[in-house]
């Protein structure tokens, strides 16, 4: 399967052009919208999101993935990389820095290949599809090997708030295994408790929980945390040992 991982939104012709791409030069090849709302320009919170989804897909699926401020400059080149099994395909802008980190075996290329039409500002379209097609066809890649350095200086947790759910909830980039349950979520002046999951607390209370892919993630019980709390990405957080949390109700 190709997987789509972007910052396009799903209105407006984006995320549509390039999974017309994907369908005429890999038919048959299933397309999965994985995220299509990566916080826009961020290409530090797509890196902490994404590694903390791709262990569901098997070996040989394709990660199409574009958050690319950088488009038509020459701040980045576009890469793929073979990440335990999994293809990854995008810029090399740090989007990949850390799931590269946590993967067994990696490799990289510099993508060579060029479309006879490339615009200056939709890769995704005219580069980055036709590639990950390739790939899901069995083919090679279309490029050269390389040494991936950007983003690895990044922290391998990032505390902060990186992406805003449907529902308001608000994930950290955060692996909540590092983190011990009885530790206290301090965030704009709030003080939150762990709870292993929503029905644990009152409607209406803040609190931090481990999310179904291993993030530290912010709730209130049926409401919206990011509003309550006013939260969005980049705001930070930190955990405190020894601090007594307060029943946040709103």
């Amino acid at each position: 399967m190709i997987v789509l991982f972007t910052d396009f939104g799903v209105a407006g012709p984006y995320l549509g052009q390039m999974k017309a791409v994907l369908y005429r030069d890999a038919p048959g090849v299933p397309v999965v919208d994985l995220f299509a709302d990566v916080p826009s320009h961020n290409v530090r919170a797509g890196a902490y999101l994404l590694p903390a989804y791709v262990e569901e897909f098997p070996q040989g699926t394709v990660l199409l993935c574009v958050v690319d401020p950088g488009v038509g400059t020459g701040n980045r080149e576009p890469i793929a990389l073979k990440l335990d099994g999994r293809w990854f395909v995008g810029p090399g802008n740090g989007l990949f820095a850390l799931v590269a980190a946590r993967a067994k075996q990696a490799k990289a290329w510099r993508i060579t290949w060029r479309p006879a039409q490339l615009s200056a500002s939709f890769h995704g379209r005219d580069l980055f599809a036709p590639v990950a097609a390739r790939l899901a066809r069995g083919e090679p890649v279309p490029g050269e090997p390389v040494q991936v350095d950007r983003g690895k200086d990044w922290p391998a947790d990032l505390c902060e708030v990186i992406y805003i759910d449907h529902f308001g909830n608000a994930m950290t980039g955060q692996r909540a295994n590092a983190v011990p349950r009885g530790m206290t979520l301090e965030v704009g002046g709030w003080l939150l408790l762990y709870a292993h999951t929503f029905g644990e607390v009152p409607d209406g209370e803040a609190f931090w929980y481990q999310n179904a892919n291993g993030l530290v993630e912010i709730a209130v019980n049926r409401g919206r945390a990011a509003d309550q709390l006013q939260l969005k990405p980049g705001t930070p957080v930190r955990f405190v040992n020894g601090v007594m949390g307060t029943t946040n109700t709103f």
